[in-house]
């Protein structure tokens, strides 16, 4: 029978919207499992074959749980905000929300091409008012929340006024930017200006001078993870770094909480790695020391106290604010000059050169409170302001850069730390020596020397033993356009909440997306953007007189805003009243299974964690996490194709004669080969673009002939195969089968189209079962013990891959158990009706037509999956090779019941042993129990 997967598909997919067959339930008795995809961004380009990899994993995922019995939630929307739909307004002038749409549009017609079994009636995205309106909720209460270091927890900045009012900061350990210090009766007295200054220090959205990356190509400022070596990591422009008032997040608050939640986590180790290196976690002491000549002191945190008596220079951060009040006149320049040179520098660029040693001399000197000895100060930059304080002090002989940095600018190098190793060459960092050199330190190792020397800098009242992280609170202003304005109004430069009945804050309409002319964000190009705090509404900015109507915030929410807390919308989507209900949070818990992109480790899913953890604390959800088990999949590569231009000329060689000719190796699209074959169209190639319409071929054997190599699949290197495409002509059950053939889901793999012909045949092979000739033809006869065998050694196969994510070695096993049952020709019912539900989580179409078939009228999504049944697995008869003196000499088929006794008997009688033995007796009979007899004569 003739399988017609164009018709089948369509007629499934149509099938399947009409009934609404994936649309979740949230009132049910079943248990939940909730299967989730990392947010889409819609581009412009399409889904190639690379993007459904994971899809179509935690689809099958979906499918199988549903078949167990669980009530799956498996939502589909988009994190629709975005740089690139607003570069492009920014070059077209097209409204950046026409641009979405219409991508989204694109996005999902491939999508539902594909059949994924997705809940398209809770589809969220980002850019919509309705959506984001929660965002800002949420921004909202983390400006109205802080850290308490006692409860571990974030509180409503209401508790923090009563305590102020109570007890000033007496006894206060909060998350803050500074340690301030007053009485209740100075905060009573103080003013409501000055009330609000000092809440901004503990909020956990608040707003500060922060070094940034800026970038001015783009006009905005980008996070740490948007940055690539100085450049954008969109359009490769100059970032630079910059002092700028700008809006964080207290994630640092959280810096030990989401380091231990990593505990609790099914996630990849290279992933938890990621994270716990992000974080940064380091314990040593924070020591000050005073500069000569200044009132001004430099406070260091060090992870090696012990080898403070080493300490013989100091390095301050190129921004250090101490910089420009201890610089020397006549030191003033060099200064600036360095300064200036690494601005151009972002802070990841600085972490990861380590070959590289520059910096500047102060004029200024440190005085060691333990050796007494003056230590000049640099300014370095491998010193970072945000880690620690910003400032170090250096001791070379023990320390792999400060010796680099000692050796360049010949400063003395002093060994404290026992060693037979010439420190002046090199380093030695071990922490299994003594310390020597040290005064009272000497002779002890290196935890009991830390111990002492913590109680001394204690003692002497400079510092103190404490713990430190790496991580930085993120910044959370983007001065763009197309991004969730933040719900903020300023009355004498002081920020204030939106009340929460305002809600949405739209963004406003603007006639171009740059920055305005004075330098403002492109929301200052909007004339209804002002707040009109007497009437609660949004004016005319011509209306601000700073008495009832005030500016509106400019800048917008940075892009992983609205994807830090998607995953608990899609549990209430349609819910004005609430951004997610507790009972409905409470019900669907944690995402079970997340699957995407390794690219998020220190980005969406730390801040993804952060949001979460807020949110308990403020008695919104009860889960501490929101992913529970996260699976990063492979790439899907590109087979790209190359043409050899000879230089100079626009004459192009064929691959196997160049080597006769200079030439230079030129990216071709993959559809101007033909069929599959590695041979150009040459005419198709010269129509390609303008300027190949004169190209000249060299050809071999009449053909020219690219070369191809194996690459990251990308719209730049024409390497991309569109899932449209292979969805005409071999079937979105035979993409999503191939993709999982291709190998295991975590690795990646190269695209090749020729094989989809294998899994092709193989869904023919799979359809024609149940026919003879063009007659569906499905028997209720018994099957045989052979036939429940082959089904049951299937079922024990899947249900073991698919619950490890092995899937491409079920489609082996599918491939095996279709040849098996054709050899024998079986057509029971009995066996190729559970054989439709076990195939399909992976190729829904074609298993929801031949269900229909089979005479049912229900979808076979929910049909429950096949049992095992370990008894058709035993064998009744076997096959015994039987050997003498190691030589194998016939086989023998015995009883799988006989005992090992049996069997030497029934060897023994057998006729051809009669012969071999010749009446002799053997010296030893070995039976390995259903494997092998062994005879030794």
């Amino acid at each position: 029978m003739f399988y017609d997967h164009q018709q089948i598909e369509k007629k499934w997919q149509k099938y399947w919207e009409d009934n609404q067959t994936y649309k979740t339930s949230n009132n049910t008795d079943k248990p939940k499992f909730y299967v989730l995809d990392m947010f889409p961004y819609p581009s412009g380009a399409g889904l190639h074959v690379g993007h459904p990899l994971g899809y179509i994993a935690s689809d099958i995922y979906a499918r199988y749980k549903r078949h167990q019995g669980f009530n799956v939630l498996h939502p589909v929307g988009y994190d629709s905000f975005g740089l690139p739909a607003e570069q492009y307004a920014i070059q077209t002038g097209q409204h950046p929300a026409i641009t979405t749409e219409q991508n989204i549009t694109r996005y999902e017609e491939q999508l539902r091409k594909i059949g994924f079994s997705f809940d398209w009636s809770r589809e969220v995205r980002t850019s919509d008012a309705s959506y984001y309106k929660w965002t800002q909720w949420i921004f909202i209460e983390l400006f109205h929340s802080w850290y308490n270091k006692d409860t571990d927890k974030a509180e409503s900045i209401s508790s923090l006024i009563k305590r102020f009012e109570e007890n000033g900061t007496e006894g206060l350990n909060a998350n803050q930017n500074d340690e301030l210090n007053f009485t209740a009766e100075e905060w009573k007295e103080a003013s409501a200006m000055d009330k609000e200054d000092i809440l901004l220090n503990y909020r956990l959205a608040y707003r500060a001078e922060t070094t940034v990356n800026w970038c001015p190509a783009l006009g905005t400022v980008l996070a740490n993870d948007e940055v690539k070596d100085g450049k954008s990591e969109r359009g490769g422009f100059p970032v630079f770094q910059k002092k700028m008032m700008q809006w964080s997040m207290r994630i640092s608050a959280y810096s030990e909480r989401l380091l231990q939640g990593l505990k609790t986590l099914d996630w990849p180790q290279p992933l938890k790695d990621s994270q716990e290196y992000w974080i940064g976690k380091s314990q040593g002491a924070q020591v000050k020391f005073n500069v000569e000549g200044h009132d001004e002191i430099v406070e260091v945190f060090t992870t090696r106290p012990d080898t403070i008596f080493g300490a013989t220079f100091m390095v301050l951060a190129p921004e250090n604010p101490l910089v420009e009040t201890i610089t020397t006149a006549e030191q003033k320049a060099e200064v600036d000059a360095y300064i200036e040179e690494t601005s151009k520098k972002t802070e990841r660029d600085r972490m990861a050169d380590v070959k590289n040693v520059s910096g500047a001399f102060t004029g200024s000197y440190a005085i060691n409170s333990f050796s007494g000895e003056k230590m000049p100060v640099y300014i370095s930059d491998y010193v970072l302001m945000g880690y620690g304080t910003g400032a170090v002090m250096a001791v070379p002989a023990h320390d792999e850069r400060d010796h680099r940095f000692a050796k360049k600018f010949n400063l003395e190098i002093k060994k404290v730390v026992e060693t037979d190793e010439d420190i002046q060459e090199a380093s030695f960092d071990s922490k299994d020596s003594v310390c020597v050199n040290s005064d009272f330190l000497n002779g002890l190792n290196y935890n009991d020397a830390k111990a002492k020397i913590i109680a001394e800098i204690e003692n002497k009242g400079i510092g103190h033993g404490t713990t430190n992280y790496r991580q930085r609170d993120a910044i959370f202003s983007r001065q763009r356009y197309w991004g969730e304005p933040v719900p903020i109004y300023y009355k004498d430069g002081m920020p204030y909440t939106l009340p929460t009945s305002a809600l949405p804050l739209e963004l406003p309409e603007v006639e171009k997306y740059l920055p305005t002319e004075d330098g403002d964000p492109p929301l200052g190009n909007a004339k209804t953007f002002a707040w009109d705090e007497a009437n609660q509404k949004v004016v005319n900015t011509n209306l601000i007189d700073e008495k009832t109507v005030f500016p509106l915030e400019l800048s917008t929410m940075p892009g992983w805003a609205g994807s830090s807390w998607y995953f608990l919308r899609y549990m209430d989507p349609n819910d004005d009243e609430v951004f997610v209900k507790k009972e409905l949070a409470d019900y669907w818990g944690q995402v079970d299974l997340y699957i995407g992109g390794s690219e998020h480790a220190t980005g969406h899913l730390l801040y993804s964690r952060f949001w979460n953890m807020f949110l308990k604390d403020r008695g919104f959800i009860n889960h501490d996490e929101p992913f529970q088990k996260l699976i990063n999949q492979g790439m899907i590569l590109g087979m790209s194709a190359f043409v050899y231009r000879i230089d100079g000329t626009n004459k192009y060689v064929s691959k196997n004669l160049v080597k006769d000719y200079t030439t230079q190796a030129i990216h071709v699209d993959v559809s101007l080969l033909k069929g599959t074959t590695d041979e150009l169209d040459t005419e198709a190639f010269k129509a390609w673009r303008p300027d190949y319409a004169n190209a000249e071929f060299i050809l071999e054997d009449g053909k020219y002939i690219t070369s191809r190599e194996v690459e990251k699949m990308s719209k730049s290197k024409y390497n991309v195969v569109n899932p449209d495409d292979i969805c005409a002509e071999y079937g979105a059950d035979g993409l999503r089968l191939y993709e999982m053939f291709l190998g295991p889901l975590e690795q990646s793999k190269p695209w090749n189209t020729q094989g989809l012909s294998g899994v092709y045949g193989f869904l023919k092979k799979f359809w024609n079962l149940y026919f003879d000739g063009d007659t569906f033809a499905v028997s209720d006869e018994e099957p045989t013990k052979a036939e429940y065998k082959v089904l049951h050694t299937l079922i024990k196969k899947v249900v073991y891959d698919i619950e490890n994510f092995s899937f491409n070695t079920s489609v082996s096993s599918f491939m095996i158990a279709v040849n098996e049952l054709q050899k024998i020709k079986c057509n029971k019912r009995n066996i190729l009706q559970p054989l439709a539900v076990i195939i399909s989580p992976y190729a829904p179409h074609i298993c929801e037509e031949l269900w229909s078939l089979l005479g049912h009228t229900e979808s076979i999504e929910f049909e429950k999956f096949p049992v095992l049944n370990e008894d058709y697995l035993v064998e009744d008869e076997i096959e015994y090779p039987v050997s003498v003196n190691g030589k194998m000499k016939f086989k023998i088929s015995l009883s799988a019941q006989l005992s090992a006794k049996e069997v030497e008997e029934a060897a023994l009688q057998n006729e051809k042993m009669v012969q071999i033995l010749e009446g002799k007796t053997p010296k030893k009979i070995i039976v390995v129990p259903h494997k092998i007899v062994n005879v030794v004569i």
